[in-house]
């Protein structure tokens, strides 16, 4: 680089300082939005703070919904500011008094956020209402998450000139956004974003309709759980008058594929009205957002399924997983009479924390679902045969050779045989039936086994109860004996 160049480079640099330096001649000038905001209000916006209130990025819907009923007792309709990408990066005061952007009204932007399983909702991005509530003009802004921009949270910013207006108003705000909730008696998810996990967005799941004859568990088992989590409920108010807690923790434990998943589905289909969030994989991180959520949509269901995979015993990875005490602080940060259940299900009870079995309220009672016995494999393959032509003798005798197997190796038996015959172009027979039976059977299928829920042995499957059989008492266990 010559010596003029370098000259030129140093001249431009001072020139860019001295440029971003000076302050702009009529900085107290109003923005064109700050003109409107300072007529509606009648009075010097320049000196009148601004209140801003956060909303979790998954309840924006829900302040949406708050905030255009309010503005719609005194017939308030939505504005838009305009500046494009730069309004963005600028808050409310500053929108309003801006030395650089001539921010003004404009179109609003909205975008589409589902607000149930097949429904969306035209939600409002960035724009504000000019509304009156209780005799006093409030100017509000809202705002949704911008995670590109190191945002994870919603929010709204209130000016007004009364400080007591804007309390009052959030307060209201809140209330009408726990009332009118599009998430209150839905069944949800949590997921972070590809910008980073802090902020959870929830997605809408169809309830299930699974009905008790497609839950197939030895007696006793879902007669057991579905009354600690259904009856307490029913019985709320009889419970709370007596002094009793609502609050419940349930364990499924049990090898894969037994029927822990089944059996959840069922309890939310029992639960229409009920609140669930359900948690699995890396979206456990977000049990603290879930237990808060659970507390103010109650009645409500929080299920962490494989709750092993981070709640395993402190020190045998090393340093214990910072989850684990999520799940531990969920567990115990809520009231005794919040009508609220954890129901956490795990394949490997005997590495779960024992501080998370052992402490009352955390897990008040823990539920066997074991491999099914021979009555219930027989009903298990007939249950997912059924409506094909495969005679009983023929399924019945498949399930007998099938000790050990779960629901999974049935289904996906079943499965097999009927694409042999669709591959010959003809209806399953018994003879596919045995066929196929003998293929998984086969010591090579050893692998396929294993992932079917067909590769456990008596004395592991014993193994898992003998452990958790060594939990302190405070745990009401619920075990049935399969011989």
């Amino acid at each position: 680089m010559d010596e003029r160049t370098t000259e030129f480079i140093d001249t431009f640099q001072t020139f860019l300082r001295d440029m971003l330096n000076e302050r702009p001649s009529g900085t107290d000038r109003l923005t064109p939005f700050g003109e409107f905001v300072e007529e509606f209000l009648g009075a010097s916006v320049r000196e009148l703070p601004v209140i801003s209130h956060s909303v979790a990025a998954h309840r924006l819907v829900d302040a949406d919904v708050a905030l255009a009923d309010l503005a719609a007792e005194s017939h308030a309709e939505p504005h838009g500011i305009t500046g494009g990408q730069q309004r963005d990066h600028n808050q409310l005061a500053e929108l309003i008094s801006n030395p650089y952007v001539r921010f003004a009204p404009g179109p609003v932007e909205y975008i589409s956020i589902p607000d149930g399983p097949e429904s969306t909702r035209r939600v409002m991005a960035f724009g504000f209402y000019a509304l009156v509530f209780e005799g006093h003009p409030i100017v509000v802004l809202q705002r949704r998450a911008r995670p590109d921009h190191g945002v994870n949270v919603a929010s709204l910013e209130v000016i007004t000139p009364s400080p007591d207006a804007a309390t009052a108003f959030l307060a209201e705000f809140g209330e009408r956004m726990l009332r009118l909730s599009v998430l209150r008696g839905q069944v949800l998810s949590f997921s972070g974003n590809e910008y980073g996990q802090l902020g959870a967005g929830a997605t809408f799941l169809p309830r299930p309709t699974v009905v008790a004859d497609d839950v197939i568990l030895p007696p006793g088992v879902l007669e057991s759980v579905v009354r600690h989590v259904v009856g307490i409920g029913d019985h709320r108010d009889r419970l709370v008058a007596a002094g009793q807690h609502l609050k419940r923790g349930v364990l499924l434990y049990g090898p894969p594929g037994t029927g822990k998943t089944l059996t959840v589905r069922h309890l939310l289909a029992l639960t229409p009205g009920t609140t669930a969030v359900l948690l699995t994989g890396s979206s456990i991180q977000f049990v603290t957002q879930a237990a808060e959520l659970a507390r103010a949509m109650q009645p409500a269901i929080v299920v962490l399924e494989d709750v092993d995979l981070v709640a395993a015993e402190r020190g045998m990875h090393g340093s214990p997983d910072p989850l684990l005490f999520s799940i531990l602080d969920a567990l115990d940060g809520l009231d005794g009479d919040a009508d609220v259940t954890f129901l956490l299900t795990t394949n490997r009870v005997d590495v779960l924390e024992r501080a998370l079995a052992e402490r009352p309220g955390r897990i008040d009672l823990a539920v066997e679902v074991p491999l099914p016995d021979d009555e219930s494999r027989r009903r298990l393959f007939a249950r997912y045969a059924s409506g094909l032509p495969l005679s009983a003798p023929a399924l019945d005798a498949a399930a007998d050779r099938s000790p050990g197997t779960t629901g999974s190796f049935a289904k996906e038996l079943v499965r097999r045989a009927v694409l042999s015959a669709a591959e010959q172009g003809r209806e399953v027979t018994d003879a596919d039936l045995a066929s196929s039976l003998d293929s998984l059977l086969d010591s090579g299928a050893q692998l396929a086994r294993n992932l079917l829920g067909g590769g456990q042995s008596d004395e592991e499957a014993t193994s898992v109860s003998t452990t958790f059989g060594s939990f302190a008492p405070s745990v009401v266990v619920t075990r049935h004996n399969l011989t």
